[in-house]
């Protein structure tokens, strides 16, 4: 009992660990900007995860040679990864990092619907209209963000519907493997996509795929955007081997605080009143619905 209560503590400061680094991920590709081609940005993030979990990978010997099947699941995982981290990278350039990670957030609400539709998962009428009441709260961010910028306020939604199916395709994925081996061959497969569309685009012109050899300030800010972004996702790779998922899942709207915090310091940035109500809207909700999960899964189940 001791040593479940150890862990499952550890897998809390580990979320809290992810909470507080992945903004900073996002602040540095929002201090980047259009000095480097989005595609590129995104890339390099998995350039710097593969160089430093396959170390890491080999001297444990986590590794494995992967099947056909295997492969193509982690191909689509890194494509719905890649897209939606560009695209969130891009959302980054116009808006604040605070309104665009809760937009974001809609995630789980997405996540708990494909769960019904695609893994027949019970979703009972409460977690119906919380679902509603979270992407309200989304609305209420993304109406005034859509007066300044237009359609690019729609692109952390985009985010959120690719990383819930690429955490569909995850769920199906994470107990046959090491958590490690998980992130080591979603680099390569990102990389295996990535590196190919940049190399065809190349002096292209086009903005988001062009590549270019980035300015000594550039650099440092993809070097720190590719570590902050691996120490991220080893953070909650181990997070969920420790403790459980929906005990871990309300810890993750810290990171809204954090990117709050990063946003006004180094941007100058503080949601509006409007934004706050929808960011309450939205922590309201997706923590009814964590809870809710909570409770069901309690539920004892009848005997036949």
């Amino acid at each position: 009992m001791i040593a479940n209560t150890g862990r499952t503590g550890l897998g809390i400061l580990l979320m809290v660990g992810f909470a507080i680094i992945a903004p900073a991920m996002d602040t540095c590709a929002k201090l980047i900007g259009d000095a480097v081609a989005v595609g590129q940005i995104a890339t390099t993030r998995f350039v710097a995860q593969s160089v430093l979990l396959v170390p890491l990978a080999l001297a444990f010997g986590w590794l494995h040679r992967p099947g056909r099947g295997e492969v193509a699941l982690h191909l689509v995982r890194a494509a719905l990864l890649l897209v939606a981290t560009a695209f969130f990278f891009t959302a980054l350039r116009f808006m604040p990092v605070a309104e665009a990670i809760s937009i974001f957030f809609v995630e789980p609400f997405i996540l708990t619907l494909l769960g019904g539709l695609l893994l027949g998962e019970p979703i009972g009428p409460r977690r119906y209209v919380a679902c509603a009441i979270g992407f309200a709260g989304a609305l209420l961010i993304i109406q005034p963000s859509f007066e300044e910028v237009g359609l690019v306020a729609l692109l952390p939604l985009v985010t959120a519907l690719c990383f819930a199916f690429y955490m569909i395709l995850t769920r199906r994925m994470a107990t046959r493997m090491h958590p490690i081996t998980l992130q080591v061959y979603t680099g390569f497969a990102a990389l295996a996509l990535a590196v190919p569309l940049l190399w065809a685009f190349d002096g292209s012109g086009v903005a988001p795929l062009d590549p270019v050899w980035p300015e000594a300030r550039e650099f440092w800010l993809l070097l720190a955007l590719g570590v902050f972004a691996t120490l991220a996702h080893v953070c909650i790779s181990f997070a969920l081997a420790f403790a459980p998922a929906s005990l871990l899942a309300p810890i993750q709207y810290l990171e809204i605080v954090s990117a709050t915090i990063l946003g006004f310091y180094v941007f100058g940035d503080l949601p509006d009143a409007l934004a706050f109500a929808g960011i309450g809207l939205i922590v309201a909700s997706g923590l009814f619905v964590f809870v809710r999960e909570r409770k069901l899964e309690r539920r004892p189940v009848p005997q036949p």
